[in-house]
């Protein structure tokens, strides 16, 4: 395997080859992705609320992402690491914004800085391009858009085909996000019909995680959802690929059943 770059993802674009990319917040979550091949790997601000119990996915702070984003960063050797910004450095303005992305690249080591609700500060994608860190502008209905909207975020799937005039809006804000420097689109929660517009209207790659589809250039993934790593795959069969879960808890309780009959645990010096 080879290093990833970005005009890798652009040639893929051009032969109609899909990009994968998948989020992961752990060294060997991330190590693992990376030896599967993936394009990218994403370490998203959702880490608060679906791996460390926060009630929310806007109590995440820099200084944890830092962290989150360093202890991936040691896991991957040949794709593109990029990093989210929590809420907060883009809605205070773009020299903020600059300096923690800054910080993301000095500190963590991130190939990409990938922004939620982009399209609403283009000058800020402009700004960040001008400073050498290439941006992944997230847009459509995104995570921190639907704080705004007050309509649930995990409800919004497909949403964005509903009206020709939200087409056009996005298409528009597509275009301005290429224009304003952004490298690589994720439309979250496109649809059949607008997706495939705005990936023939943009020369730059459309990805898409939550709400996409094989209709854009390629797809990203929550690397716990896509292995049913999470403790709720314990009580209903997930609809991914694996029942990491329903696995953890079978290797802990025969563990714990050698402990409790006096028994040498299993890797360990006697067994």
């Amino acid at each position: 395997m080879t290093k990833v770059t970005i005009p890798d993802l652009y040639a893929k674009k051009q032969r109609g080859e899909k990009i994968f990319g998948v989020v992961a917040w752990d060294t060997h979550m991330a190590a693992i992705a990376d030896r599967v091949g993936v394009d990218i790997v994403s370490v998203g601000d959702t880490v608060g609320k679906n791996l460390w119990g926060h009630e929310t996915m806007f109590e995440i702070t820099m200084d944890e992402m830092v962290i989150v984003t360093k202890a991936v960063r040691r896991g991957v050797k040949n794709a593109l690491v990029s990093a989210d910004f929590p809420y907060g450095p883009l809605q205070e303005g773009t020299d903020a914004a600059v300096r923690a992305a800054i910080r993301l690249v000095k500190e963590a080591g991130i190939d990409l800085l990938k922004l939620d609700g982009a399209a609403d500060y283009p000058e800020t994608v402009t700004a960040l391009t001008r400073a050498g860190i290439p941006v992944w502008a997230q847009f459509g209905l995104t995570p921190q858009t639907a704080l705004a909207s007050g309509i649930p975020y995990e409800n919004q799937a497909g949403k964005t085909d509903a009206t020709s005039g939200m087409q056009d809006r996005l298409i528009a804000e597509a275009k301005a996000l290429e224009a304003a420097g952004a490298v690589l689109l994720d439309f979250t929660n496109s649809g059949p019909v607008i997706g495939p517009k705005v990936v023939a209207a943009v020369d730059i790659p459309v990805i898409g995680g939550f709400g996409g589809g094989p209709w854009l250039d390629g797809r990203v993934r929550l690397a716990q959802a896509a292995v049913g790593y999470n403790v709720a795959a314990l009580d209903k069969q997930p609809s991914g690929y694996a029942n990491v879960a329903q696995v953890i808890h079978d290797a802990l309780s025969e563990c714990a059943d050698d402990v409790r009959s006096g028994l040498q645990i299993k890797g360990q010096p006697g067994r």
